[in-house]
């Protein structure tokens, strides 16, 4: 029987994942906290590269190459243009700041101390060793069509949905709109 490594020696592998998580975490602390929206969305290009070089980390290519296309590629894309053609405010407005500041801060930094107790407490023991070719598309397709069929129908019904409702909401030539 093989004993799971220490927590306390960790290998390069779970070094570099470390520090790619650091960097995801200070990126998207940074996307809610700057003030400029597209800054936001340039710290968020930041944390989907950290999170896609995690999954380079755990041998899951096929993610995140999908992580890079989609969510850098398309997804960040997509909310440049939504900043740029909804022409939001600029800067900070007054009758937009609840001054809840303080409370706010406390009860993030609250949340994030039970989260990260519960997971530190959960997975003390668990080690799961990498396997090369873990996450390639044939693995990740045959899991997601076997396994998870139905979450994936609903998920495509649930998007599809949003998609007809944001064209609804976009279009001005419907009446009864003031």
């Amino acid at each position: 029987m093989t004993e799971a490594p220490s927590y306390l020696s960790p290998t390069g592998q779970e070094i570099v994942f470390l520090l790619l998580g650091v960097v995801a975490v200070g990126a998207a602390l940074l996307v809610v906290t700057t003030k400029q929206l597209v800054h936001a969305a340039l710290w968020l290009v930041v944390c989907f590269g950290a999170l896609a070089g995690g999954y380079l980390v755990l041998t899951a290519e096929f993610v995140a190459w999908v992580q890079l296309l989609i969510y850098v590629g398309a997804i960040v894309v997509l909310l440049l243009f939504g900043i740029m053609l909804t022409r939001a405010p600029i800067g900070r407005a007054a009758d937009l700041d609840s001054r809840n500041r303080p409370a706010a801060a406390i009860v993030a930094v609250a949340t994030a101390a039970v989260l990260v107790t519960v997971i530190v407490d959960g997975f003390r023991s668990a080690y799961a060793p990498l396997k090369p070719g873990a996450g390639s598309a044939g693995e990740l397709g045959s899991a997601i069509f076997r396994n998870w069929v139905l979450p994936f129908e609903v998920l495509s019904v649930l998007l599809l949905a949003a998609l007809v409702g944001a064209i609804v909401l976009s279009r001005t030539d419907i009446r009864g709109r003031e």
